[in-house]
């Protein structure tokens, strides 16, 4: 390295986090749990993002909010922007269009991609945290409805979504991880046709494993699409023997 470049108090995150305003607990896995990360992360919490407010609400009047944390992480160095809720695909474009860096805002971008991966008779599985309020809205801003897909929601179970969305305390850690394997049963028994699934909750990636082994199927979250932008966006040298 002959030179470098300054500009900004600390160095080496390359992604950055919008982070919901929120209490629950966030158990190794969760985007929001910075152990997740084989990487140092920088987290910006949104002021009033609660659970509730961008998924039961629609995250009205939040977007400047969410707008102007992206731009304080890109002032501070970030190579790329993610968030903690796949929810805020609704505001991919918007947030995208207001910075110089990557933005990918919910785990659902990787839909047409999973989609592209299968056999065309297949579907992508979508299991969401509140499938009643994952509208066209938030499928139509990342391609989602672009594609054959099935859409299955936890809130119809005891614990998972009710601790989540309520931004309680206390969550029941295998309660929740029992829910998401019913409901990716279900899913897998009522629609053979799904030939992989993806997790739009950041919440879930805790449990995905757990779905694997049981279903069989590729499991694709938030984790797995940090991960590859964080390859794009941080490039390491080969070595090894020729």
């Amino acid at each position: 390295m002959a030179k470098a470049v300054g500009g900004k108090n600390v160095f080496g995150r390359a992604i950055g986090i919008l982070m919901l305003e929120s209490r629950f607990p966030r158990i190794p896995g969760d985007v929001g749990n910075a152990t997740t990360w084989d990487f140092p992360v920088l987290y910006k919490v949104i002021e009033n993002a609660t659970p509730d407010a961008v998924v039961r609400k629609g995250g009205r009047g939040l977007l400047p909010s969410f707008i102007k944390g992206a731009k304080e992480l890109e002032k501070e160095g970030v190579g790329a922007i993610t968030t903690t809720c796949g929810f805020l695909a609704m505001f991919q474009q918007k947030i995208a269009a207001a910075v110089n860096v990557p933005v990918f805002t919910s785990s659902l971008m990787q839909v047409p991609l999973v989609y592209a991966m299968l056999k065309p008779s297949q579907k992508v599985g979508i299991i969401t945290i509140h499938a009643e309020s994952l509208t066209q809205r938030h499928l139509s801003s990342v391609g989602v409805d672009k594609v054959p897909h099935v859409i299955l929601g936890t809130e119809g179970e005891e614990e998972f979504s009710r601790a989540i969305l309520n931004d309680e305390m206390e969550l029941d850690v295998e309660k929740s991880r029992n829910e998401l394997v019913k409901t990716a049963k279900k899913m897998t028994s009522d629609y053979p046709e799904v030939g992989a699934i993806v997790l739009e909750c950041t919440n879930m990636p805790p449990h995905a494993a757990a779905i694997q082994r049981e279903i069989g199927l590729p499991i694709f979250d938030i984790y797995t699409l940090v991960n590859m932008v964080y390859q794009g966006v941080v490039r390491e040298e080969f070595s090894g023997y020729m």
